[in-house]
């Protein structure tokens, strides 16, 4: 089948690609396993130097990105010169310090000399998602490429383009033919790459049960596996909290790329008698932003990426209304073309309804109410997902003891939102995921953390 590229926000279909025929897949595999051969031999500092120039390219064509990202999946294109902005000082960062996370480690034994080397696998399989089509993509690759390894993207089929982009961008910076591919492939094919002997790990950003079927290939074949999967973020606004400011960040995390990210905030716990205030804040800032055409710099709202995207989402918006919810703003869908939802609120949601209990991938918030503390934190960490949290105080030492000792997260924040940052680890635990990308622990994922020891 075809891979086809949809405008989310008009519904016209931008481009086709043919997808691979099993020849052409195993003719890249091959080219993948060549370039690995010499790339894994080839200085740290030369592979740091050809990454500065990526970044290079990355900005050069900036603008380029930011609109395709707009075409294919709806990101607002101010959102999506960010994304790339970011993408570049990944790129810079592992210039950088590459060398200093991969050098051996000696260790003091009863040996002549003893020492931890990293040493790459080999080709990694990444299966990413479409709503960082170039983060998510680059926040894997980058550390893997630089770590010795060929990286092979099995990208969303809705971002087509972006993914042939990615792949033209790093042939630009001059990286070896074949060391990164992109493959025009369904996902009924994963499970056969997986399985393929030339592919030796694989990380995916994805759903949980995407998670689940890869981890469980990838463990048939003992394969190296970093997982990064959904996530419903909970963040605590204490009776002491700054409301303002909380409210501000709150409502900016929920609407990151129109409400479609994994470390988005979704459930919003307000503790003790400020949450009338809360609520009122809230949804004064939600009903403020603006929503439409994602290339218009105006706009913070763009449409969801497809619209069965759209129409799950407002299905959990009604399920959650006839279990008890109350809404405060949007849940309707609008009556003009593409994909869109708009900014909703809901309160009293409590465990039990799906707002709570699962993932919204969208720009819908659901409010929770608690007495105190000790509940707001019960509620927080009543989920199956663990991958990010946030908690507004005035009392900094307060929100820092229930961040590092209290909340079930893998990324804990403080008076600020979650957000993926290069010089420091990111991941999850529970259902979202295993493994960490990004700073020293993301670029040692992928690598043979060898015992050498000389009598």
């Amino acid at each position: 089948m075809p891979i086809t590229a949809v405008n989310p926000a008009t519904g016209e279909v931008i481009r086709s690609y043919p997808e691979l025929s099993a020849r052409e897949l195993q003719e890249r595999l091959e080219r993948a396993d060549r370039a690995f051969a010499g790339w894994r031999r080839t200085p740290c500092r030369q592979r740091a130097g050809l990454m500065r120039a990526a970044a290079n390219s990355l900005r050069a064509r900036r603008e380029d990105h930011a609109v395709l990202m707009a075409h294919e999946m709806g990101k607002p294109v101010a959102q999506g010169r960010a994304e790339v902005d970011k993408c570049a000082w990944l790129c810079d960062y592992y210039a950088e310090h590459a060398e200093r996370f991969l050098t051996p480690e000696p260790i003091a034994t009863d040996a002549a000399k003893s020492y931890v080397a990293f040493e790459p696998l080999g080709v990694v399989l990444a299966v990413m998602p479409w709503n960082f089509p170039f983060w998510q993509v680059f926040r894997a690759a980058v550390p893997a490429l630089l770590a010795g390894n060929a990286v092979l993207l099995k990208h969303a089929a809705n971002v087509p383009a972006c993914a042939l982009a990615i792949e033209e961008g790093f042939r630009a910076a001059g990286l070896p033919d074949g060391l990164f591919q992109t493959l025009l492939v369904g996902a009924a094919r994963v499970a056969s790459l997986i399985e393929h002997p030339r592919i030796h790990a694989v990380t995916l950003t994805g759903s949980t049960p995407a998670g689940q079927a890869v981890a469980s290939k990838a463990g048939a074949m003992l394969k190296k596996t970093v997982l990064e999967l959904g996530g419903s973020d909970p963040y605590l606004i204490l009776e002491d909290a700054d409301l303002e400011p909380a409210v501000e960040a709150c409502v900016a995390s929920r609407l990151i790329n129109s409400g479609q990210s994994c470390i988005a905030a979704k459930r919003f716990i307000v503790a003790g008698s400020i949450r009338g205030r809360f609520e009122v804040l809230f949804v004064e800032r939600m009903r403020a932003q603006t929503m439409g055409d994602p290339l218009r710099e105006d706009v913070t709202v763009g449409p969801l990426a497809r619209h069965d995207l759209r129409d799950s989402l407002h299905a959990q918006v009604t399920k959650s209304l006839a279990q008890g919810a109350r809404l405060l703003l949007g849940g309707t869908i609008p009556s003009s073309k593409g994909a869109f939802y708009p900014p909703t609120v809901l309160t009293d949601v409590r465990k039990g309804m799906t707002a709570f209990d699962e993932e919204t991938f969208g720009p819908v918030a659901a409010i929770i109410g608690a007495a105190d503390e000790a509940q707001a934190i019960q509620a927080a960490n009543d989920s199956p997902f663990g991958l990010g949290a946030a908690v507004f105080t005035k009392d900094r030492a307060r929100g820092e003891r229930i961040a590092a000792a209290q909340l079930e997260a893998g990324c804990c924040f403080v008076n600020a939102p979650v957000r993926s940052d290069p010089r420091l680890p990111f991941g999850g635990i529970k259902q979202s995921g295993y493994g960490r990308e990004l700073s020293s622990f993301g670029i040692r994922e992928f690598v043979n953390i060898k015992t050498v020891y000389v009598a």
